[in-house]
């Protein structure tokens, strides 16, 4: 994690410690830069920076290992600024209870969290005793865009700058399908893999998954590779198709909390031969497409997060990415939902 430099913020963000009240200068001058960036507006990017302030200040007076994520945000023609921050500890009872203004838990005015719903323009939160909190925050320059059907966030490698792990989403004559690559190894070679596979595939024609992945295949030979995996939902057909190449997960979680594993064959995108096959697997209604780089385990348990699947997909994949992203290695978690 570094920090952030006058040069502008990338899609991908910038990571930040907060562990300590002067972080949140830092943080507030960067979300600043980047609501300008974006061209959102004074009078906004005073409010962003009234949200950037107020996160920082709880993590640093509430938190344990407190990090922050900002980023720009695009979807409808309109772009804006996200900021999520994340903790391990010690979590909250009610987070319902404590966004609202006047309470507090350490006798100060408890005005924080209900400052940053005021202003933001789209939020939605997790906390678990014992667990910790993870609380996502969008400030757009006018009406809020509606709310993602996929969610996603990627870190790099601690010490590196830039991550190999990378996904894209896009809806394609009215395909609904998401990637997720690995390009091989870390830093800026692995990074740039993922970013030709991410260029290709907003780009491919409109496709099945198993299409798409050889679309990508084949314009990335110029690369080292990557693995990868796209995915399309159909849930009015009930049905979600899977394509992949290499150790990225896929996991379909239903409401009750069942497992249902996806196949990706070996293989390298941009390299040989591969085999790529695709498969489809039923999608119930309610049910959440999990996606993950291998600096993530496998191990989690959505029975272990009460509550977890009913909150947007973004706060789900950040939830997982801090407890399961515990490689040595970049690491990136995509959520996507059946809406029907």
């Amino acid at each position: 994690m570094v920090p952030v430099n006058a040069e502008a913020v990338t899609d991908s963000g910038i990571w930040f410690r907060v562990e300590a009240s002067s972080a949140a200068s830092a943080v507030r001058r960067a979300a600043e830069r980047l609501g300008a960036q974006v061209e959102m507006g004074a009078a906004r990017i005073a409010d962003l920076a009234i949200v950037a302030a107020e996160l920082t200040s709880n993590l640093v007076k509430h938190a344990d290992e407190g990090v922050l994520l900002l980023r720009p945000v695009r979807r409808a023609g309109q772009a804006g600024v996200e900021l999520i921050a994340i903790d391990s500890g010690p979590g909250m009872a009610d987070l319902t209870v404590s966004s609202q203004d006047g309470h507090s838990t350490t006798g100060t005015l408890g005005i924080g969290l209900g400052a940053i719903v005021r202003q933001a323009s789209w939020f939605d939160g997790y906390s678990l005793p014992g667990k910790g909190t993870v609380l996502a925050v969008q400030v757009w320059p006018a009406e809020p865009a509606r709310p993602s059907w996929a969610g996603a966030l990627t870190r790099p490698l601690t010490g590196e700058t830039v991550s190999g792990d990378g996904y894209a989403v896009r809806v394609a004559d009215g395909r609904h399908q998401v990637l997720v690559s690995d390009g091989l190894g870390h830093g800026p070679l692995a990074a740039a893999a993922t970013e030709a596979a991410l260029a290709a595939f907003r780009d491919a024609p409109a496709g099945p998954p198993a299409v798409v992945v050889g679309h990508l295949h084949r314009s990335m030979s110029h690369t080292r590779g990557a693995a990868l995996a796209v995915a399309e939902l159909a849930p009015t057909a009930g049905v979600l198709h899977y394509a992949g190449l290499g150790n990225i997960a896929g996991v379909v979680v239903e409401g009750d909390g069942h497992r249902r594993g996806l196949v990706s064959l070996p293989g390298i995108a941009g390299h040989q031969r591969p085999t790529i096959r695709e498969y489809d697997y039923p999608l119930a209604p309610g049910a959440r497409l999990v996606m993950h780089s291998d600096g993530v385990v496998d191990r989690w348990r959505l029975a272990d997060y009460p509550g977890l699947a009913e909150r947007s997909p973004l706060v789900m994949a950040a939830t997982l990415l801090r407890d399961a992203g515990v490689r040595r290695d970049d690491a990136c978690v995509l959520v996507a939902r059946s809406w029907t």
